[in-house]
């Protein structure tokens, strides 16, 4: 792919372009489908594409080509010049990284064996330790290679392994669990576990009855605050902080959340889903405290917005938008059964149909589904249904209450950006019927 991107890069030169970022991905996918406990789909597919961007006198542009014949590509960067033409210049615009750079290699994160093995056994032991008969989901293999090419003196490559699977069970139509495994080696991944937590999930929900309205302290599973994490990930961005698109808008080196958490990036994470060696612009990936003991302290920046906002480049350069490579949330001191201990509360394995109604302010709705339990004198004394969870990410934040001590690692496609969560138990938490 070093080919391509070089043959791109010579063109753009030639024709006038300044800054050009050339990022090829290849991805080599197994997909296992099932479904009512058996395996429905088998397939194996190569995927690959080049994102592309450019920048003359100050105007960028981007986008994404899939072929590669020399007269596509050509007619692809006549059009980005004609576009750049007729947009406007961007004074605060500073440039791309300057490389090179010196990248080490990140521990489990490539692991061969990932790509010989049998998916199909991996399905059949998660059905298998759901114990029960009505089993779905999917399970991936993957083995990405990006290669990235710049103006500014980078070549480099990344190549890694992961397989995941998503797995949801059933006892009856009332009665669901869902659970995932993520892991980037062989040796992490434990299909097993997720099928006994989502069976086991499933076969607590008995006669659920309809959930009541009202403020209750509520546990969430790391399923379910993933799913929210990956949101304030995405609010960190300083483009979404730019576009209004996020609730930490003039947030810097104020209160945020509580003082017991803090949420990390860490694009060198071993075993992440998400890790690479490198952002998009060729800066190495790091560790990065977003939010520290309940602080804001930093948007997530390229290059160029560090220059604009005169603070250090955090690594997260996305081909045009900054973004988180894993959230990591620091573990806390509570034991699972010192979570639970609440005088009336609620247990949310899992949510979907997350919305903001307002993305400054950061109030939202999302739907708890599969197991939800009530918790009464720290006990979980029957399954609830029926309720919408209506309120604030951002008092949300301030009002946790404990954050357990193991994290886990959710990646699914509900939560697209890896997240690494404990348990975490919010007070308070608004609470409506989604129906009578």
């Amino acid at each position: 792919m070093f080919e391509i991107n070089n043959s791109i890069m010579n063109l753009a030169k030639r024709m006038g372009f300044g800054d050009v970022v050339i990022i090829s991905h290849i991805n080599e996918r197994k997909q296992v489908r099932f479904a009512n406990g058996e395996i429905t789909v088998a397939k194996h597919w190569s995927e690959r594409k080049t994102e592309l961007f450019v920048e003359r006198d100050k105007r960028i542009a981007s986008t994404e080509l899939s072929n590669y014949e020399s007269e596509h590509i050509e007619s692809v960067l006549n059009a980005l010049y004609k576009l750049t033409s007729n947009l406007e210049k961007r004074e605060d615009y500073y440039g791309i990284a300057e490389g090179p750079f010196n990248y080490e290699n990140i521990e489990d994160t490539y692991d061969s064996r990932v790509l010989d093995t049998d998916p199909i056994e991996h399905v059949e032991a998660a059905i298998n330790a759901t114990q029960l008969d009505r089993v779905a989901g999917v399970l991936y293999v993957d083995h990405p290679q990006t290669f990235l090419t710049t103006s500014n003196n980078i070549e480099a490559k990344d190549e890694g392994t992961g397989i995941e699977i998503s797995i949801r069970a059933f006892k009856n139509d009332l009665a669901s669990g869902h659970a995932t495994q993520s892991a980037r080696t062989l040796e992490k991944f434990d299909p097993e576990r997720a099928g006994k937590k989502a069976g086991d999930i499933a076969r607590m929900v008995t006669e659920p009855k309809l959930g009541d309205a009202g403020k209750f302290d509520v546990v969430f599973d790391p399923l379910s605050i993933g799913n929210l994490l990956t949101m304030v990930g995405e609010f960190a961005s300083v483009m979404a902080v730019e576009s209004g698109f996020s609730c930490f808008v003039d947030k810097i080196g104020k209160k945020v959340a509580t003082e017991q958490f803090t949420l990390r990036d860490i694009g060198n994470l071993p075993n992440g889903y998400g890790t690479r060696k490198f952002d998009d612009e060729g800066v190495p990936t790091k560790n990065t405290a977003f939010i520290e003991s309940g602080v804001f302290k930093t948007y997530l920046l390229n290059h160029s917005y560090a220059k604009k906002y005169s603070m250090e480049n955090t690594g997260n350069a996305g081909i045009i938008m900054p973004m988180p490579w894993n959230l990591y949330v620091e573990p806390g001191t509570y034991s699972q059964d010192e979570l639970f201990d609440v005088k009336r509360g609620i247990y949310v394995t899992n949510i979907w149909y997350t919305r903001f109604q307002n993305y400054l302010t950061g109030d939202f709705s999302t739907i708890p589904r599969d197991g939800i339990f009530l918790i009464e004198n720290g006990e979980i004394t029957g399954a609830i249904k029926n309720i919408r969870i209506s309120d604030n990410i951002q008092r949300m934040l301030l009002n946790i209450s404990g954050i357990g001590k193991v994290p886990e690692q959710i990646h699914w496609w509900e939560a697209e950006i890896p997240v690494h969560t404990p348990y975490i138990r919010v007070k308070d938490v608004g609470i409506t019927r989604a129906t009578k």
